[in-house]
């Protein structure tokens, strides 16, 4: 039966209770975190297991060479997780300038796709980092499914496969990649079995041998190989020197509770600013779904991007701190900023001196996990490596050519960062583990998200479906299409430029949440999926 796999009819999803309960983009991936759990395991092994899918299960979105992040609940306290790459040891603005001149302005021209955009893989260290420290069964187990998957082949679900079909025409060049993703010299249709056996190959030596593999043995040298044979700078010694860095979240209090997010080199601090600034009206006493409520909310968000563009980079080259730029005078300064009847284009302020998955996991004793890995731009880089099915991130594209700029590239730098987990406490106690992935639109989920949870009091699976808005890096709009025509009317009349998009993958994000229903473990938690992809809530 040849179908048409696009649903016309909304298809609304209801929240999962569970004692333990996995929550991804994609229903296999989440099976696999699932079955980890029924096994014995905790929600790290879980988050891990389900990872290491959706490598296989959603490539448009990530890959063995991905970076990624978590926030972990464990011990009675949150711990951070950095597992983002930094640039190879040749990368400077004049290597950029040598290989491809300057653009218009004098800054060195730097590609979005191949080698030359491709950091440090940190995700597979990231496993490792996870697992040693909070890990309960064997790291080899964790990688099972991931495995099976792989050898056995996938029935592309509809969401992977519009992605697959929009990247081949962009990415068909790169080195590697029709290889792995274009078999029979195509994207792969809705429902079509795909088989990876190369990335099979490398689960089965991280299985055996460990992740350090990754970095220094076989799979370490068939990466700096390829990178040899076909352009790239990246060196052994790059790989190497790689370690992921245990990181103190940063925080922000909304509505009685704390916002956590990872502190830079990601864009979590911007969520923080906004919620810091919303905080100082009463959204509340407004109608949730109304244009008060909306101009409010993007107007904070443009706020903090302004000052999240001008200031956050690794945090080595950072002038200022995050604590400045969650000053709560400094934050008071900001809000004070805001018409309520007009749209703005801020600039930064000066604070006082001194392609993405994400899934979440939870278990019966307490630990919950937050964590997103990432390509980048779908495929990212477009490069895969051969016989081994690696496919590597473009994240060195979020770094900048000028000079002036704490962005700016640099050997053994990490870049400006997108993708972002967060979570929620209250009192000192585990709330939620949440994240929204896509792009710029990360941070703007969680605001919204919060917004409707911690304000109007609508349940996870409500506030993850309702329609967003998305502010662009020149503050103009993205709306989604449910959006009340005359709230549209009415942010346009406020001065707010809107821009037509057809892509609610990427423009919209789309996130996963696991609530902890009570600070009795025995009442479990209550967990939503984005309908927006092709993924699901499980539990036991």
């Amino acid at each position: 039966m040849s179908f048409n796999w696009h649903n016309p009819y909304l298809t609304p999803r209801t929240p999962v209770f569970a004692h333990n309960i996995v929550s991804t983009s994609h229903p296999l991936a989440a099976q696999a975190g699932n079955r980890i759990l029924l096994e014995g395991g905790n929600a790290v092994d879980a988050a891990i297991a389900a990872a290491a899918t959706l490598t296989v299960v959603e490539p448009v979105s990530n890959g063995l060479g991905s970076d990624a992040f978590a926030l972990v609940w464990a011990g009675g306290q949150l711990h951070g997780l950095n597992a983002s790459g930094p640039a190879p040891g040749a990368w400077d603005v004049n290597y950029f300038r040598r290989r491809y001149g300057n653009d218009a302005q004098g800054l060195a021209k730097r590609p979005e796709r191949g080698w030359d955009a491709v950091t440090v893989p940190g995700a597979v260290a990231g496993w490792e980092a996870l697992h040693r420290r909070f890990g309960k069964l064997p790291f080899s187990r964790l990688m099972h499914s991931a495995i099976g998957i792989a050898e056995r082949g996938v029935a592309l679900a509809p969401m992977v496969a519009r992605k697959w079909q929009a990247a081949v025409p962009i990415l068909a060049q790169q080195p590697g990649f029709a290889d792995a993703f274009m078999p029979g010299g195509r994207a792969p249709q809705t429902g079509e079995l795909f088989r990876f056996p190369a990335a099979a190959k490398t689960l089965r030596l991280l299985a055996d041998q460990g992740a350090r593999a990754f970095y220094e043995g076989e799979i370490a040298e068939s990466i700096v190989n390829w990178s040899q044979q076909t352009g790239g700078s990246l060196t052994l010694q790059d790989l190497q020197a790689y370690q992921p860095e245990w990181v103190t979240p940063i925080s922000q209090r909304y509505r009685g509770y704390e916002v956590h997010e990872i502190p830079p080199n990601g864009q979590g601090i911007a969520a923080l600013i906004a919620l810091g600034i919303l905080e100082r009206f009463d959204l509340a006493g407004l109608a949730l779904d109304g244009v008060d409520v909306q101009h409010l909310q993007i107007e904070a968000m443009k706020l903090a991007f302004a000052d999240v563009y001008r200031y956050v980079a690794d945090p080595a080259s950072m002038e200022i701190t995050p604590q400045q730029m969650l000053d709560n005078n400094y934050l008071q300064q900001r809000a004070a900023q805001i018409d309520l009847t007009r749209a703005s284009l801020p600039a930064a302020g000066i604070p006082r001196s001194g392609g993405t998955v994400y899934l979440t996991t939870a278990d019966e004793n307490g630990m919950m996990v937050s964590f997103i890995q990432s390509n980048y731009m779908g495929f990212g880089s477009g490069v895969v490596v051969p016989e081994y099915g690696i496919s590597l991130q473009n994240r060195g594209a979020g770094f900048s050519s000028d000079p002036k700029s704490a962005n700016v590239v640099a050997p053994g730098k990490r870049p400006f960062h997108t993708i972002i987990p967060a979570f929620l406490t209250r009192n000192g106690q585990p709330q939620m583990s949440f994240g929204v992935m896509g792009g710029d639109m990360q941070p703007q989920g969680h605001v919204q998200t919060l917004v409707r949870m911690l304000d109007f009091h609508q349940q996870p699976q409500a506030a993850c479906d309702a329609p967003r808005w998305k502010v662009n890096r020149d503050f103009t709009l993205d709306l989604e299409s449910r959006f009340d025509p005359a709230v549209v009317q009415q942010l346009q009349s406020r001065g707010h430029q809107l821009k037509s998009v057809d892509d609610p993958y990427m423009d919209f994000g789309a996130g996963q949440f696991i609530w902890r229903l009570s600070d009795d473990l025995n009442h479990g938690y209550v967990a939503a999926s984005d309908s927006r992809r092709d993924g699901q809530a499980v539990g036991f």
